[in-house]
């Protein structure tokens, strides 16, 4: 149609001789652009297969109203005849992503500003074509904290990359909104008010920084204000994950919500949270070098053993009767709490840091409890 209405023609150029026409350009410091040669040619060259160019108007302006960048004027003289159809019969970028939006219906072009140069271009197809361009918004490119573009060397790239590593969709979705988007200094939005307070107005023009940590801390935020029900749906896939559990095992709901209320404001990611898991659900634990041997020798042997003879005389592990029983411990020796409570949280996790030692005992239950207080005094014996 195009071709039919003299609104593109075909070229039949070498690429040897654009190559040395755009060195002689350079040379003579003219525009590096196609000459137009072959857009009055009325024979066709014979045993060459042509390409499609687009006869772009070289008089005049064309004007881009983006709803970002504001009006921007375009120098017709300054714009190419670009290539819409290769040698080969395939259709190019620029030809191609007006058809389809046109089939498509769409009256809103949101991308990245790096497309900026090519919108001219493609409102002038639209034009040639007899449709009317969309509306475009031409957002700042996100760098990584070098000021380079973002790269796969910056890290993931891909949406999928940061759900494997165990990132909410919500608060990667939060996360990408604010780059070059600001409500006043609100930091955590729900979809809703992401939707209602949305605006072209409040998107700046400079380049937005892709700052990892920022992201972790917002998935952080996200982990700890989502439903404990629905915490305890994702973490499934990265519990498999992990080998914490496999495929055929099952675990009680509540017990696990219950677990993961005792850790969601200590885990960054759906894999740090099924980490931390694992010292509820795996049947022992492995002790930390450092922390093995400064909680687990002779000192507290003594603690632990009257500790487990204490717990395993009663049924009901209520975060009152295990106080109980650690105040009757801590004042049969003359120690403090802490001084019990380190040793237990080693015997029980392998390591220093837990949730609250009752609500932690309490959510193990008294089999395992009973079970790691034995095998962390063979530990000591050994």
């Amino acid at each position: 149609r195009l071709l039919e209405e003299g609104k593109a023609y075909y070229c039949y150029c070498s690429s040897e001789d654009l190559e040395e026409r755009r060195r002689l350009a350079i040379a003579t410091g003219k525009p590096q652009k196609y000459d137009g040669r072959c857009r009055h040619l009325k024979e066709p060259v014979k045993e060459v297969n042509p390409v499609v160019r687009f006869k772009m108007p070289h008089k005049g302006q064309t004007v881009v109203d983006d709803l970002i960048k504001g009006t921007i004027e375009f120098n017709n003289e300054q714009l190419d005849d670009l290539i819409i159809l290769r040698s080969d019969g395939t259709p190019t970028y620029n030809l191609t992503v007006v058809v389809d939006d046109v089939d498509m219906g769409i009256n809103y072009v949101i991308r990245g500003d790096d497309h900026l140069n090519n919108t001219p271009k493609q409102i002038q197809i639209y034009h040639a074509l007899g449709y009317p361009a969309p509306k475009f918004a031409h957002l700042p490119m996100i760098l990584g904290s070098d000021k380079a573009r973002l790269s796969k060397r910056h890290g993931a790239t891909s949406v999928m990359a940061y759900y494997e590593m165990g990132y909410l969709p919500d608060a990667l979705v939060n996360y990408l909104v604010r780059l070059g988007w600001s409500y006043g200094d609100q930091e955590v939005f729900t979809k809703e008010e992401l939707i209602k307070y949305f605006s072209f107005k409040n998107v700046g023009g400079a380049a937005a920084v892709f700052n990892p940590e920022k992201l972790l801390w917002l998935n952080s935020q996200y982990i700890i204000n989502a439903p404990t029900e629905k915490l305890a749906e994702l973490v499934m896939p990265f519990l498999i994950k992990e080998g914490i559990i496999n495929e055929r095992d099952s675990i009680d709901k509540e017990w696990l919500m219950n677990a993961i209320g005792t850790l969601k404001e200590r885990s960054r990611t759906l894999i740090e949270l099924a980490v931390s898991l694992r010292y509820y659900i795996a049947e022992g634990v492995e002790y930390d070098a450092k922390a093995k041997e400064k909680f687990l020798n002779q000192k507290s042997r003594a603690l632990l053993i009257d500790l487990r003879e204490g717990l395993a005389s009663i049924d009901d592990f209520s975060h009152q009767n295990l106080e109980e029983i650690f105040t009757s411990v801590t004042e049969k020796h003359g120690v403090k709490l802490k001084d019990l409570a380190q040793p237990v949280r080693v015997a029980m996790t392998g390591g220093t840091a837990s949730p609250g030692i009752f609500e932690l005992i309490e959510i193990v239950g008294k089999e395992k409890t009973l079970r790691r207080l034995e095998t962390a005094v063979k530990a000591i014996e050994a």
